[in-house]
């Protein structure tokens, strides 16, 4: 459940969308980078007290073991046997869509990423390969810097760590936009992580 926001009210109450499993009081819990463990409380969907609550539903969770000061938005509470991948670069996917006064979007490109409930800095490290549109295969060339409207593989890094997994695992948590800004100039998926064979 990526957390989109919190408060103090008997305890740290965090609010956020159920994206998968479920959440019911007495769980044991990892909050997101920071591999904190807690316990929670109670879960309110809407204003009602319920013992669970599943994907899709919108809900707030009270929890102990941890400061409201300790979470910020875009961290994710995630389940202690599969917690969710911790990144400070991965690999994606990007379609250009329209750059800021005809820049050229190349290694050392920078934007805000947009991705669930995480806003961060990043910066494209490493064009990988470019795409051809038509037949959605890699072109051959090295590819150096792309124009509008290209599909490009590359790598991003951002400062902190921000959870996120491929989009292919688990495409809420693994699309997103980068913005200039404010200005929506790219969406991508994620395709691998550092922990992957590819990476």
């Amino acid at each position: 459940m990526p957390i989109i926001d919190k408060f103090k009210d008997m305890g740290t109450v965090v609010m956020g969308k159920v994206e998968s499993g479920s959440v019911k009081e007495g769980d044991t819990l990892l909050v997101m980078p920071n591999k904190t463990q807690v316990k929670v409380i109670a879960v309110y969907c809407d204003e009602n007290k319920v013992r669970r609550a599943g994907p899709g539903e919108n809900v707030r969770v009270r929890l102990s073991g941890i400061d409201d000061e300790d979470i910020l938005s875009g961290f994710v509470l995630s389940s202690v046997a599969r917690p969710i991948h911790a990144v400070a670069e991965f690999d994606a996917q990007l379609q250009i869509l329209e750059l800021l006064d005809n820049a050229i979007f190349t290694a050392g490109y920078k934007a805000v990423l947009h991705i669930h409930s995480v806003v961060e800095e990043c910066e494209i490290v490493q064009l990988l390969q470019q795409i051809d549109p038509k037949t959605r295969k890699p072109l051959k060339k090295k590819v150096l810097f792309v124009k509008n409207g290209a599909i490009v593989v590359c790598r991003v890094q951002v400062n902190n760590l921000i959870c996120i997994e491929k989009f292919l695992d688990f495409a809420q948590l693994g699309r997103f936009t980068l913005r200039t800004e404010g200005k929506t100039v790219a969406v991508g998926k994620v395709t691998e992580l550092p922990s992957g064979s590819n990476f």
